[in-house]
């Protein structure tokens, strides 16, 4: 009996201590948020009610603990499930909410990146402009300051124009107003001393140089002025000049090397030039009878020599030249004497020699030396190639800026007394 007491307490504070966690199981249940279907279920299960419980609690006691531990297994697993699938929703709500922000963000994102492009774009086409409207800027300034470095050249060539002309006219009215009688007498032996200078330098006539400077120091001695005395010095320095000057007969040599050109197609050629053959000495018949054959042969040799004659030579033997080798010679030696003669006006000495020399180097070697009309010839090439036709000329003449200063001085000094007068009046 008193263990069937203690097994109906035990039970008792067992049913007693699970139903307030059944009451505590059912509370979470309805905390959590579940679906409509599986409310339902839940509301389908049985579900202890207080009476119920209070009814079921003698079969409780009479139940072992196994089975009562069988019952509060499929309440823990359905609540496991329910958490699980909230956590599930969670997850797939957050899933959800993170996808359409990202997809917001990107689309943020291409839209600013949008609108950076357009504003880059925006700036390059200020850019753009800027530099455009500064380059035309630029360019107009320097088209300005061409334009305004143009018009000060021409007014400054203008300026310069009108002040020659000015001074040319005022040199003008003061040779007419103080034109003296004998001023062209000064005038014209500054002409005669340019001529001078032009056939020196130019032609080389060192004749009509010294003649036109005579002629220049006569009209100058004809002006009787003291103060020109400077000026006929350095004329007679420059007259004593051209007259130490050694003169060249130019033409003369130019004739005489025109004459040896005419001349040559009548040289003749020489022969054929051979060695000197070999001396023999004569045999001689002996008297011995022993030498018989000796004295046979002696005699044949002289029988045939009156027939035949065989000499020996050594050396070089110089052919004749053919016809076309005759002209051709002729032709080059009318080449180097026409050579002399441009030398001869040019005043090159060294070609002037060459020259000739060449010209008598084949003249001995091809025509004949014996004949009189070679011998003239080659004797004149000598006498003409000691000819001298380099001259050295004065560099200038003193007398040419000395003149020019008396001229101008002269005129200078007409122009300040005419500006004088006109100041005064």
């Amino acid at each position: 009996m008193t263990s069937k007491k203690t097994n109906r307490n035990t039970s008792k504070n067992e049913n007693s201590k699970s139903a307030p966690e059944q009451e505590q199981i059912d509370n979470a249940e309805t905390s959590q948020p579940v679906d409509a279907k599986k409310v339902d279920t839940e509301k389908a299960a049985p579900q202890s009610t207080p009476t119920d419980k209070t009814e079921k609690q003698p079969q409780a006691a009479s139940q072992p603990e196994p089975v009562k531990q069988q019952a509060t297994e499929p309440a823990q697993k359905q609540s496991n499930t329910l958490g699980a699938v909230a956590i599930a929703l969670v997850v797939a709500l957050s899933g959800g909410l993170y996808f359409q922000g990202y997809q917001q963000t990107q689309q943020y994102n291409l839209q600013l990146a949008n609108q950076n492009a357009q504003i880059t774009n925006l700036e390059q086409k200020v850019n753009l402009l800027q530099n455009s409207t500064a380059s035309e800027i630029k360019s107009s300034r320097q088209e300005t300051l061409s334009q305004v470095d143009q018009i000060s050249q021409k007014t400054q060539v203008l300026l310069e124009q009108q002040d020659k002309s000015i001074e040319s006219l005022q040199l003008a009215l003061a040779e007419l107003k103080g034109r003296r009688p004998n001023d062209w007498l000064l005038a014209e032996s500054d002409y005669f001393v340019k001529m001078a200078g032009r056939k020196l330098w130019l032609e080389h006539d060192v004749v009509s140089a010294t003649k036109l400077m005579e002629t220049a120091d006569q009209r100058i001695a004809a002006l009787n002025d003291p103060s020109l005395v400077p000026l006929r010095k350095a004329m007679a320095d420059d007259i004593i000049k051209l007259r130490a000057v050694p003169l060249i007969d130019r033409d003369g040599l130019v004739l005489r090397l025109t004459s040896l050109q005419e001349k040559i197609a009548s040289l003749p050629l020489s022969h054929a030039i051979l060695p000197e053959a070999e001396i023999e000495a004569e045999a001689v018949v002996s008297s011995d009878i022993n030498q018989w054959q000796e004295n046979l042969m002696t005699s044949l040799k002289d029988f045939s020599g009156n027939f035949i004659t065989y000499r020996k030579r050594d050396g070089n033997v110089t052919p004749l030249l053919t016809p076309k080798q005759h002209f051709y010679l002729q032709e080059n030696l009318k080449a180097k004497i026409e050579t002399a003669i441009k030398a001869v006006y040019r005043e090159q000495g060294d070609v002037y020699v060459s020259s000739l020399e060449a010209a008598k180097e084949w003249s001995t070697q091809f025509f004949n030396q014996e004949d009189k009309k070679v011998q003239s010839f080659i004797n004149s090439l000598d006498s003409l190639a000691t000819q001298t036709i380099e001259v050295e000329y004065p560099v200038k003449l003193n007398t040419q800026p000395i003149i020019a200063d008396v001229i101008s001085e002269r005129l200078r000094r007409e122009v300040t007394s005419i500006i004088t007068e006109e100041d005064k009046a």
